[in-house]
């Protein structure tokens, strides 16, 4: 007798099987079996407290090899004659099955390959699934990396390892960490070696799957079909009758179960929890016909039970998937869901600006489009649940519970997704109204309070006018403003009823919002507490302009009163000024006579004094009255005062001019006559008529008078007649000029007289003197020219008349 592999007809029939031909011939393949097996034995035997090391030697005896027969079945077997099992070391599994055959003892290995591989390789692609660069495609090339194990450990104890310090390319370190987590923690013996697995092109598949069910039963627990070692091993002791009777009922027993079929579900699992379902359970079977039919027929029925069993845990995987779906689905919906009505219940919208509540529809659409994504799982949450229905999910309950409440708030959200659309488009449009109300405030309130600030500036501004036209002016100004404030109050009243209107819409709809204008800094106080004052402002203004106009027609009358005096006393003055100076030029007789008539003059003058007086007191009102101009007159107060002084001066300076060419013609000896011809002289040459010759009209006389000048010469006679260097030539210093010129009997002491008299028989004059009795140029001329005196009786300031006189005529050098 052999080993057989028993290999059902099904797509597995591949390539692969190609290679599991040649593995037969591989010793390290032979090596690889024999330490699987080993290992599997020693899982099943550590229950019982033993182990093997060596198949040959271990089995020999026979004892250890039923002890693994009764672990694995779950029932005692009755104890076999030793004597009768009798075993020889042999060299190897072969030989050992072949001289165990011998004796009349059958060991048989089977494969199920169909339905242990199929749901075994369905189990770990489900559970490594979620974990990166593995993908589990077979029990072979899937598993080279070491990932696959350690993503099976992670899934169920991530306590064990920490998959994301895993490196791919570290296949040896991988399967070893694997296998000694394993056998630390999970009792899952060593069955294979990492340099096997990774050396190897392609690793024993019936080992790896033997190792990874190891893991199954570690993980999978009583909720899950449980799946035992592939191999089933059938002992044959055809002699034996009492072994016989016992194994033919109990295959009776078995076939019966088999028959029966379990259709409850908890038995199923009660039966997956005792480790029956899809586990080839190792039985002692005798070869008599009996035993033989009945084996038959216990393979037809487990074949047929199989079957079943295996169609009924598809249709319970089917529904445990569809329930995990439905949980998971569940969960995912019911966490999106989550406090989603209690935002769609919010009403913030009713204190919101209107860029917040547009930001909100923004909001609310983006929502509503997640909403309209979710429609999918709730339509598959609910086909699941019908599904699960429909397959008798023990549980349906609680399902058809859980999507009743999810479908009756994805109806809910629905509603309340409208109405909250609704109202932030109801709120929206308030919003925009309110917002559009806002927007024309601020474009009519702010010129009309610029209008309202303007007005109160120049009803308060503080005016300054200096005619009856200026007030009138500003009259007439004040009139027209007032004239525009019926339609500046139409104005304001629209101002008002717009924030009026944006306060109804706010308390008609019950908003909680500020009714402030984000576009205006301009309030409905503040427009009427302008308005208030502006009404305020212009009778007072009324008043102010009033008072003006009447100020301003006393500052007119006392205008008046002022120019009618001043257009009198002007040009009386200027005719007086014109008389005295054509008297001194145009008068011919005696000295005396021309005194006389001055005198007259004079006395006219002094006499006219009381108008300018009463002048002055009119300038006076004016100047209180703060008027600075007067379009009657062209005299100003100043004007007459000046033209008054001049007129005083020329005067009194022309009488000392005819008192002073007496002195000098009483002292010269001349004759009226000359006198006169002096006067034509000097007329003539005069040209400006105004009693002074310049130097070209000076020179000019001299040449008429025969002189031959040169330019010393001129220079001489100019700084005699004009010796302050003025530019003009007066009459006097003309009649000094030509009398010294003419007089050749003029000697120094006739001077020195003249002087004496002048100061009243002094040795010495006073500056005072010469100024009161000479005229201006030749007192100042006297004065700068004469040395101080500083003989007997000496005073301060007096000068020598006698040193200057004698000077002058040559007779000092002085």
């Amino acid at each position: 007798m052999q080993y057989t592999y028993n290999y059902e007809e099904d797509e597995y029939m591949t390539q692969e099987e190609e290679w599991d031909r040649d593995l037969l011939l591989d010793p390290a393949w032979e090596k690889q079996q024999r330490k699987t097996f080993t290992a599997w034995c020693n899982s099943h035997l550590r229950k019982a407290g033993t182990q093997i090391e060596n198949i040959e030697e271990d089995f020999r005896n026979g004892l250890k090899l039923m002890l693994l027969l009764e672990v694995i079945s779950g029932e005692r077997l009755p104890k076999p004659d030793r004597g009768k099992m009798r075993f020889h070391k042999i060299a190897n599994v072969n030989k050992a099955l072949d001289y165990i055959a011998s004796k009349g003892v059958k060991l048989v290995l089977t494969m199920h390959l169909t339905s242990a591989k199929e749901g075994l390789l369905l189990w770990c692609q489900r559970k490594t699934a979620p974990y990166r660069n593995v993908n589990i495609q077979n029990f072979h090339l899937s598993w080279k990396d070491g990932l696959g194990l350690c993503a099976l450990i992670h899934r169920h104890r991530p306590d064990l390892i920490d998959y994301s310090k895993l490196n791919k390319d570290d296949p040896i370190g991988n399967i070893n960490l694997a296998m000694e987590i394993a056998e630390k923690h999970l009792d899952i013996p060593k069955m294979l070696d990492a340099e096997d697995i990774v050396n190897t092109p392609k690793p024993d598949e019936r080992a790896i799957m033997t190792y990874v069910s190891c893991f199954y039963h570690a993980f999978a627990g009583a909720e899950q079909v449980l799946i035992n070692c592939p191999f089933r091993l059938v002992l044959e002791l055809p002699d034996n009758i009492f072994y016989g009777s016992v194994i033919l009922q109990k295959l009776d027993i078995k076939i019966s179960l088999f028959s029966s079929k379990i259709v409850n579900e908890s038995e199923i699992c009660k039966f997956g929890q005792k480790e029956i379902i899809v586990s080839s359970p190792l039985s002692l079977v005798f070869s008599s016909q009996d035993i033989a039919g009945a084996w038959q027929r216990l393979e037809q029925a487990e074949k047929g039970y199989e079957e079943w069993l295996l169609n009924e845990i598809r249709r319970l995987e089917r529904l445990e998937h569809l329930a995990e779906k439905f949980r998971q689905k569940a969960s995912t919906h019911e966490q999106w869901a989550y406090g989603k009505e209690q935002i769609l219940l919010q009403k913030d919208y009713e204190s919101a600006s209107l860029t917040e509540v547009r930001a909100m529809l923004r909001k609310h659409e983006a929502f509503e489009s997640d909403l309209a994504a979710h429609q999918d799982r709730v339509e598959q949450i609910a086909a699941i649940a019908q599904e699960l229905n429909e397959l008798d999910y023990h549980d349906a309950a609680s399902v058809n519970d859980r999507c009743q409440k999810i479908c009756d708030q994805w109806d809910s959200l629905g509603t309340l997704t409208q109405k909250r659309r609704e109202a932030l488009e109801r709120t929206e449009k308030l919003l925009e109204t309110i917002d559009q109300l806002h927007l024309e405030f601020a474009k009519r309130a702010a010129p009309f309070n610029n209008w309202m600030e303007g007005a109160m500036e120049d009803l308060q501004d503080m005016f300054i006018v200096h005619s009856i036209e200026e007030i009138q002016s500003l009259i007439s100004a004040h009139d027209q403003f007032k004239a525009t404030l019926p339609e500046a109050d139409g104005e304001r009243q629209a101002i008002l009823s717009i924030q009026n209107e944006v306060e109804k819409v706010i308390q008609s709809y019950s908003m909680r919002i500020s009714a402030s204008n984000p576009y205006s800094t301009v309030t409905v106080e503040e427009i009427r507490s302008k308005w208030e004052k502006v009404k305020q402002l212009v009778p007072q203004r009324d008043q102010s302009l009033q008072e003006e106009l009447a100020r301003q027609h006393a500052n007119e009358r006392l205008r008046r009163q002022f120019a009618a005096q001043a257009n009198v006393i002007g040009p009386w003055i200027q005719t007086k000024m014109e008389e005295i100076a054509r008297s001194s030029i145009e008068m011919t007789g005696p000295l005396e006579d021309q005194m006389n008539q001055l005198k007259q003059y004079e006395h006219n003058i002094i006499n006219y004094k009381h108008n300018i007086d009463k002048l002055e007191g009119d300038h006076q009102l004016i100047q209180e009255a703060l008027v600075f101009d007067n379009k009657h007159t062209n005299y100003t107060m100043e004007h007459i005062r000046v033209g008054w002084e001049l007129l005083l001066t020329t005067i009194a300076r022309t009488i000392n001019e005819v008192e002073t060419q007496i002195l000098t013609r009483d002292a010269k000896g001349i004759t009226q006559e000359q006198m006169n011809d002096f006067r034509a002289s000097f007329n003539h040459f005069d040209r400006r008529k105004n009693g002074l010759m310049d130097h070209d009209d000076f020179r000019a006389c001299l040449i008429s008078m025969g002189y031959d000048l040169g330019e010393a010469e001129f220079a001489r006679i100019m700084s005699l007649v004009d010796p302050n260097g003025q530019g003009t030539v007066t009459f006097q210093s003309f009649i000094d000029f030509m009398t010294r010129e003419t007089a050749d009997t003029d000697t120094a002491e006739q001077v020195i007289a003249s002087f004496r008299i002048l100061a009243s028989d002094k040795p010495y004059i006073l500056a005072d003197e010469l100024r009161r009795e000479l005229p201006p140029e030749q007192a100042q001329y006297c004065i700068k020219r004469m040395p101080p005196y500083t003989g007997p009786g000496s005073v301060p300031g007096a000068l020598d008349y006698t040193s200057f006189s004698s000077a002058l005529y040559g007779e000092s050098d002085l």
